[in-house]
């Protein structure tokens, strides 16, 4: 059973994009099959994975707006082995506005992706930097959302914003919803206001903090133009290591994860079976 990721935060500029292709790079490379759908109209996930934007004939425009749209018939396969993407671009920007005024609005790629879900064992998704309907549809598809954040001061502002959006999401579209990780990004542990914002940020959500950072790092800021992950631009840099270790960090949480939802299941049964 496949499990849906949304990479969020309305602000921009604080490396969610490059989170998201980087993370999906490297559960395809361990192994796990990954579709990655770029839900921002930028398209900046799509070129980062070396898609021509310009000369697409499908995108997640189609997949929102067309209802008898097949999601598989825009899937397109990268350079990664096991990672697909559904890529974005500038259409998608109509989206938006179309969406308003369509019933189950908020439901349109849930409903879109159904039938393609379970082929995989994650699907990430690249949210805009907004709290429109492009997120909402993104985050009411999600099980987990994993939240990129700039170490610097004006990154902490809007997050309370991001977080009370998340927990309508979780009050009347998607009970199940739930914070997979927050992730730090652009860290620079000789900077003081870096320390300073990451005790703020693991304050306010405790183990839900990776612990594993993100580097500032020049060979992450390249990647995308050569429209690749940065595994594939430079093997042993700082930002490919830590990406390494970030993606590492979160799957064995979902393998902790598994083991207790495993431990859990014998004392539920009993419980049952004592009633």
């Amino acid at each position: 059973m496949s499990k849906i990721l949304s990479f969020s935060n309305q602000k921009g500029g604080v490396g969610k994009t490059t989170t998201c292709v980087n993370m999906s790079a490297y559960l395809a490379l361990f192994g796990k099959k990954v579709l990655l759908i770029d839900l921002d109209p930028q398209g900046n996930a799509s070129s980062g994975l070396g898609v021509q934007k310009n000369a697409l004939k499908h995108s997640t425009y189609s997949l929102l707006c067309d209802p008898d749209f097949s999601a598989a018939d825009a899937i397109i396969d990268t350079v990664i082995p096991g990672l697909s993407i559904i890529p974005s671009n500038i259409d998608l920007a109509g989206a938006e506005i179309e969406l308003v005024n369509m019933e189950n609005n908020t439901r349109m790629l849930t409903s879109a992706i159904d039938k393609i879900k379970d082929d995989y064992d994650y699907i990430t998704i690249d949210c805009p930097p907004s709290l429109g309907l492009l997120t909402i549809n993104a985050l009411a598809a999600s099980s987990g959302v994993i939240i990129p954040i700039q170490c610097e001061f004006y990154a902490l502002e809007g997050l309370t914003q991001l977080i009370n959006t998340i927990k309508l999401v979780i009050k009347h579209l998607k009970p199940t919803l739930e914070i997979e990780g927050v992730v730090m990004t652009m860290y620079d542990s000789r900077a003081l206001v870096s320390v300073q914002i990451a005790a703020e940020i693991k304050k306010y959500f405790g183990k839900k903090l990776f612990t594993h950072a993100i580097p500032r790092n020049i060979r992450v800021s390249e990647a995308p133009s050569h429209g690749v992950p940065v595994m594939l631009h430079d093997n042993n840099c700082a930002g490919t290591r830590a990406y390494r270790r970030l993606t590492k960090e979160f799957l064995n949480r979902e393998e902790e994860r598994l083991k207790q939802a495993q431990a859990e299941q014998p004392s539920a049964k009993s419980a049952a079976d004592a009633e």
